[in-house]
């Protein structure tokens, strides 16, 4: 049985040309960046030639870029590093319902110390209104941080709008883009943005790194304190074989982004119209229209989703019922709740996520077996006889 992978959004394997571009910084280039010989030297121009590729896509200047272990990293550097370099300015930071778990983590364990957070709300699309985060600012705003897409529902936030809020204001403003740098056009100055988090192994690059989009002249303590890394914003020898596979990553999402927003986008719509179409007593999660090209999340009604997922394992289709980080709880998606979703419903969501290796067939396989599956399941819920009683009578 061929499988299919269906959980994008949680992880991408790592493509075959990112890991012959990394190979020789396993091997035979394995000198230190801070070296002052030919190996170090080599291998620092071989880590400034991925930071250019990396500020590229994002039209910031390569200064600005600032290599991490990852998405969680960028997100914890940017909200502490802004908190504690602006305690003289301010202690009011503000973000939303919806974010990862890597941002809201931060907020509440900055909130243990003093911080003051707004935790703004979203409409039942996921959506963050530009007007709420005008109004939450104060005097004691010090940064406003809002993610660009959802890692959920994959709704694509009004950054360019916010971002104009911020500037005007004066505030720091920092989005968490990880699932969309690399998948969909992303420009630090359209967005208005000062920071700005992505990771590679979410565009087909290695686990282990990403950046920090920092903009000139944005004021941030380091977190990593040692040598002078990274112009001393972050201290540690440097993973050149993994920055030279973001690198690479980004070179080919630049490649190749337009035509596959729009094949993603056709399988997306096939995927949410079949399923809407074919199984009834379900919705979709999130904004029809303005959400990423490869999400589809629906919330199926009187059946849990972990059990739709381990019937989906058995046929050989990998999935996933919300956020990667929070896979080990039994509590419902905190952003379907936050969109106002009933916990009942939430817990009936299922997340499909697309990527590069995702077919038409695929999908159409996806079609003919989740419906029975859902069948069987209901067949057996008190949920759904309850339901279909109440009905008859």
């Amino acid at each position: 049985m061929k499988r299919i992978y269906l959980d994008y959004a949680a992880t991408t394997p790592t493509r075959s040309e990112v890991v012959k571009a990394m190979m020789p910084y396993i091997t035979d280039v394995f000198g230190n960046p801070s070296g002052i010989c030919s190996y170090g030297q080599e291998a620092k121009r071989t880590i400034e030639e991925a930071r250019i590729k990396v500020a590229d896509l994002i039209g910031a200047q390569n200064e600005e870029i600032v290599f991490t272990s990852g998405g969680t990293e960028a997100n914890n550097f940017a909200l502490t590093g802004v908190a504690y370099a602006s305690e003289s300015k301010g202690n009011h930071i503000i973000t939303t319902s919806i974010e990862h778990h890597s941002v809201m983590e931060v907020c509440k364990f900055l909130g243990r110390r003093g911080l003051e957070v707004t935790c703004l709300s979203v409409d039942k699309y996921g959506m963050v209104n530009p007007d709420d985060v005008k109004s939450a600012i104060t005097d004691k705003t010090i940064l406003i941080s809002v993610i660009h897409a959802n890692n959920e529902m994959g709704a694509v936030e009004p950054i360019v709008e916010i971002g104009q809020i911020a500037k005007e204001a004066g505030v720091c403003f920092h989005t968490d883009a990880v699932q969309t740098v690399g998948h969909i056009p992303v420009d630090v100055n359209e967005l208005k943005v000062d920071l700005l988090s992505m990771s590679a192994h979410k565009l087909y690059g290695p686990k282990g790194i990403g950046a920090l989009y920092i903009r000139k002249g944005t004021r941030l303590l380091a977190l990593m304190h040692g040598g002078k890394q990274e112009r001393g914003r972050r201290a540690g020898t440097e993973n050149v074989a993994a920055i030279v596979g973001l690198g690479r990553a980004v070179e080919l999402a630049r490649e190749e982004m337009s035509e596959e927003v729009q094949r993603l986008t056709y399988l997306r719509d096939k995927l949410i119209q079949g399923l809407l179409g074919r199984i009834d007593h379900t919705c979709l999660n999130g904004h029809s229209q303005k959400r990423m090209p490869n999400n589809v999340n629906i919330s199926i009604n009187f059946i849990e989703g972990e059990s739709m997922l381990l019937n989906l394992d058995l046929n050989g289709i990998c999935a996933s019922t919300g956020s990667a980080c929070s896979s080990a709880s039994l509590e419902p998606s905190h952003v379907l709740l936050a969109m106002g979703t009933p916990p009942e419903q939430a817990h009936g969501s299922l997340r499909l996520t697309l990527g590069k290796w995702t077919t038409q067939d695929e999908i159409e396989r996806v079609l003919d077996v989740l419906p029975p599956i859902v069948a069987k399941l209901r067949a057996m819920s008190p949920l759904f006889k309850g339901q279909k009683m109440q009905k008859e009578n």
